[in-house]
């Protein structure tokens, strides 16, 4: 199973600002971290602002910060909300599957077996578990940024 590149932007963003705490971060901040497209990011930000997750402030001096805490704030919960219906094999959609051994097969049941207990791992930790190492974070991102800087000079 292979979730979306958004998912990964999402919670990317959602992690940057739990470690900038209250602060308005700019997605250009957010870009630069993580060397990840802003446009990318916005397009994240824009929904995780219309799920109560980012509160979105537009215009120059704009950016995102969190409207919930982190530890309301369910990984699984953000996954289920950036992926959507996680079909991943065709007999998960009744509406398009064509395999004659729906029904008899147990490569399905095996399927929702594990995509159920994938979901209640994440489920089990917040945004607040996944920055518990802040500091380090925060570090590694930094050195980062230094990085790209020399790269790009």
């Amino acid at each position: 199973m292979r979730l979306t590149a958004y998912t990964n932007y999402a919670l990317r963003t959602l992690m940057f600002c739990a470690l900038h705490s209250g602060q308005l971060v700019r997605m250009e901040d957010v870009s630069n971290a993580y060397g990840i497209s802003r446009a990318h990011l916005l397009k994240a930000a824009r929904q995780l602002g219309q799920l109560g997750y980012l509160e979105n402030i537009r215009g120059r001096t704009g950016g995102v910060r969190l409207a919930r805490s982190p530890e309301d704030i369910v990984i699984g919960e953000v996954v289920r909300h950036t992926e959507g219906d996680l079909e991943i094999v065709e007999c998960f959609n009744p509406e398009t599957n064509t395999c004659p051994l729906i029904g008899v097969c147990k490569l399905s049941v095996l399927f929702r077996t594990g995509l159920k207990a994938f979901f209640a791992e994440l489920d089990k930790v917040t945004l607040a578990d996944m920055i518990a190492d802040g500091p380090v974070l925060i570090e590694r991102l930094m050195a980062n940024q230094a990085t790209k800087s020399r790269l790009e000079a």
